[in-house]
């Protein structure tokens, strides 16, 4: 028995970990681990800076392999006593029945159980198919066989998950470490800004609080002269009331006239301004994402609906009544007003202006590949719709973000023009109320494949205008 566990452990140690055959031109890899030369070549083939052990998934720093002869020879030697081994086995194993003593040469094939003759007329195996182990091994082996080859191929996937892992994560550090050093700069200026218009606001309140103090002083010295007049004027009344009758009489005159005239200061008083330093967390945010991800979106005619007139700038699209003689297309869209942007996008951050003035419908956004050219009825518009991220107005004031499901919106202010954020890593979909400046909705969602400008006119003939993009100061 010990004999037999020795022969199978030199048998495993002896087979390729990857096609788990026996060795073929075996060779070691930098963490140990043996391959056949063929298998580790195709497991790498398309690495270039790192190569992980497809067992253990130790990195090697280069794609070096090292021919192992030794491990040749005991692979041939390991057949060899595998071969001898399984003509002995058949020759000498004889498999004897515990309950009738008796030599077991008959296989249920319902139970997968191998029985004696007298096993197989029992109750337990009534109505089975019951039939020779001589027939029923072969007929085994080729399933087992089958099961390999499934195997094998599920084994070929996972190395290739493992690779394509591999290769993710490097490339999650390299665009995480980009966005980190994004988001620093980005607080950054952010901070200086706010840094700035505290010492612009708080130069203000100084400047307001010197002015005031100075006309704070020159109300203290108009009140301390009255004051001063005051006292004159007692000083002579009380000189006046000792005097004679005729000297009291000859100069009351001027005595009434000093104190008809002489008038109290208005009392200063002050309020400190309020100052607008308020700053909604989208003004800088927007300027950056508006100066650093813009583009310059304009129309595919070929996707357009045939009612559709699109400007020959490719900027402008309206709806008109007339049906134009186009040829088919599948990527136009037949029976609902739309029409796509001619570049479409599978990663990075994009940012782009509609105008939508005096519309009364329209939806603009962004959309897949896959979102249907046709609709069963032009009265069931796109308000919900796997596949479509957007926003649009239906009907009078009616304002919603439209996609996997409807959300009603409620603009502060009436936008005129819509500011459209893609961030494709992020799975996020950004409208701005540019009028305002304000945050209209964002969708957060996972994006695979590609996805496309969007511009739904609804059936009024006001044109959805693709604009300069804005520069706000």
């Amino acid at each position: 028995m010990e004999f037999l566990t020795v022969l199978s452990d030199l048998q495993a140690e002896a087979k390729c970990l990857i096609c788990l055959e026996y060795l073929k031109d075996p060779v070691t890899i930098h963490c140990g681990h043996n391959f056949c030369f063929s298998c580790i070549s195709m497991s790498w083939k398309d690495l270039n800076d790192s190569f992980p052990c497809p067992f253990c998934h130790l990195r090697c720093p280069e794609r070096k392999f090292m021919s192992n002869n030794q491990l040749s020879n005991l692979t041939e030697i390991a057949k060899l006593l595998q071969i001898r081994r399984s003509k002995r086995k058949r020759q000498e194993e004889k498999l004897i029945c515990e309950k009738h003593h008796q030599i077991m040469t008959l296989f249920c094939q319902k139970d997968l159980e191998v029985l004696c003759p007298q096993c197989s007329f029992s109750a337990d195996h009534l109505h089975h198919y019951i039939w020779p182990i001589e027939e029923a091994a072969p007929y085994h082996r080729k399933n087992l066989e089958c099961y390999i080859m499934a195997w094998k191929e599920k084994i070929e996937h996972s190395l290739r998950v493992i690779t394509m892992h591999t290769t993710k994560s490097l490339e999650l550090k390299i665009k995480a470490e980009h966005r980190r050093e994004e988001i620093k700069s980005e607080f950054e200026q952010f901070m200086l800004f706010l840094q700035n218009e505290r010492e612009n606001v708080l130069r203000q309140l100084q400047d307001d609080e010197m002015g005031i103090l100075v006309k704070l002083s020159e109300n203290l010295t108009k009140f301390s002269d009255h004051a001063t007049s005051l006292k004159h004027l007692i000083k002579e009344i009380k000189r006046k009331h000792v005097e004679s009758d005729l000297e009291l009489l000859a100069d009351i005159k001027s005595v009434y006239l000093r104190y008809k005239n002489l008038k109290c200061p208005e009392l200063f008083s002050f309020q400190l301004k309020d100052y607008g330093y308020r700053l909604p967390p989208q003004y800088s945010g927007l300027n950056k994402i508006i100066q650093r991800f813009q583009v310059d979106v304009i129309l595919d005619p070929d996707t357009a609906h045939r009612k559709l007139v699109v400007s020959g700038d490719r900027k402008s699209v309206k709806y008109g009544n007339i049906t134009q003689k186009l040829p088919p297309n599948p990527k136009r869209f037949y029976l609902c007003p739309a029409v796509l942007g001619s570049k479409e996008y599978n990663s990075g951050r994009q940012y782009w202006e509609v105008e939508v003035k005096d519309k009364y419908e329209w939806i603009i956004g962004v959309c897949t590949e896959s979102l249907p050219r046709k609709r069963k009825s032009h009265n069931q518009p796109i308000l919900v719709q796997d596949g479509l991220w957007g926003i649009g107005l239906w009907g009078h004031g009616n304002y919603v973000a439209v996609g996997p499901r409807k959300i009603q919106l409620l603009p502060h202010v009436t936008p005129n023009k819509i500011g459209i954020f893609l961030d494709f890593e992020m799975g996020e979909v950004s409208f701005y109320n540019l009028n305002d400046r304000s945050v209209l909705y964002t969708f957060s969602d996972y994006f695979t494949g590609v996805l496309w400008p969007y511009f739904y006119t609804g059936t009024d003939s006001k044109p959805l205008q693709i604009c300069t993009v804005t520069d706000f100061e």
